[in-house]
């Protein structure tokens, strides 16, 4: 027979799980897009917006803009990842492209996301990105390498108070999350 204790010691169990499960689909549910939300109207966190389509507009050659190029892997990728160029001056308007280095220094197949940072924050929405090798993932063999495009545009309504932008890219291993992806869409069909 169940002593009280053992009673009590299951329900208290039943309980920490259940907080458990509701602490997890916070965290996976609700967060990201309060998180989103949050950013967005205290105009923090520099995130990028999506591809731009560009419109014809006139460069302002009386304005030079810095853009500072930055890259970091996450502490699970083991890619090297760098900018081929550490940064080019820009007039705002004007189309400019750069790239970045990416090399799969293991010995299997991997695949690659970059996540874009801007700072100063404020600046994120008068960068535009027409070309990105952060809009899909970036798969590479065994060893291989790649020169990943970047191409953007400086919002001639950039504040005139700030003449440098640094552009940081943190790349992450998504092998595992787009090989589930790959199962699925294969599943489907």
């Amino acid at each position: 027979m169940a002593t009280q204790a053992d009673k009590n010691i299951k329900k208290l169990s039943i309980k920490l799980l259940g907080l458990v499960f509701i602490m997890f689909a916070f965290a996976m549910w609700v967060m990201p897009p309060l998180y989103d939300a949050l950013c967005e109207a205290l105009g923090i966190n520099g995130k990028t917006g999506r591809q731009y389509t560009a419109v014809e507009s006139q460069v302002d050659t009386d304005r030079i803009v810095k853009v500072q190029f930055v890259a970091q892997n996450n502490e699970m990728m083991p890619w090297e990842f760098a900018p081929n160029t550490s940064q080019v001056e820009v007039h705002p308007g004007e189309s400019s492209q750069v790239t970045y280095y990416a090399k799969n220094t293991q010995d299997r197949y991997m695949v690659s996301q970059a996540i874009p940072s801007i700072v100063p924050s404020r600046a994120a929405e008068y960068f535009h990105k027409t070309e990105c090798f952060c809009f899909n993932q970036q798969p590479l063999a065994a060893g291989k390498d790649a020169d990943l495009a970047l191409q953007f545009i400086i919002d001639r309504d950039l504040p005139k108070d700030i003449h440098v932008i640094t552009l940081s890219y943190t790349i992450f291993d998504v092998t595992e999350m787009a090989a589930k992806q790959d199962s699925v869409a294969a599943s489907s069909k």
